[in-house]
């Protein structure tokens, strides 16, 4: 998943967007089409370019539905209902990984 320290672009295309999620792009497409909060835009040739906020709610998504195990329905009537506690739970998660994994590499040095 994305690093909020990154250095933060504009727009994302669905490659980079995949590759930070560490999904298919075919994954991206498909929940931009089930998933109304995502909006795209598109450029001349008509490439998709995901905003930041188009990013965080692929995040939201993607916690949802594979570590959370939501069903689509389910994580869309989730994010209707309660996005900010799913943005915090999320984010939470996140530090908790990044703790677990310097605490795997403490370990790995003893």
């Amino acid at each position: 998943m994305m690093d909020t320290n990154e250095i933060e672009k504009r727009y994302y295309t669905i490659g980079e967007v995949a590759v930070l999620l560490d999904v298919n792009t075919s994954l991206v497409r498909f929940w931009e089409n089930e998933f109304d909060i995502l909006k795209p835009k598109r450029n001349k040739k008509g490439n998709r370019l995901f905003s930041l906020k188009d990013v965080e709610n692929l995040k939201l998504i993607y916690h949802l539905v594979k570590e959370r195990g939501f069903t689509l329905e389910g994580a869309q009537k989730k994010l209707r209902d309660n996005k900010e506690d799913t943005a915090k739970n999320a984010e939470v998660v996140e530090k908790l990984k990044m703790i677990k994994q310097a605490l795997m590499d403490i370990k790995r040095e003893l």
